[in-house]
């Protein structure tokens, strides 16, 4: 899936609500690490939302093909005790 582990920082600049901007500070938050790490899961969480929208159809239909033949393994298994084969 996504990795951004790899990726180069860059600056940039936000603009936060400055009440809990100072807290985080008093509790000795990494704020750029915090942000930073949430916008990560944030992205991963749309990017997987957007992709099984984009894959729907494609899903639904190896769900069907799955329920009505049954997985790999399941023919083959159905292969192998069938008498006459």
């Amino acid at each position: 899936m996504l990795n951004f582990d790899q990726a180069p920082k860059r600056a940039t600049n936000l603009s936060l609500n400055s009440a809990i901007l100072d807290l985080a500070k008093e509790m000795g938050l990494n704020v750029s690490q915090t942000v930073d790490r949430l916008l990560a899961e944030e992205v991963r969480r749309r990017y997987k939302a957007h992709w099984e929208q984009r894959n729907r159809a494609a899903i639904e239909a190896y769900n069907e093909r799955i329920e009505r033949e049954g997985t790999l393994g399941e023919q083959v298994q159905r292969w192998l005790s069938d008498p006459s084969g």
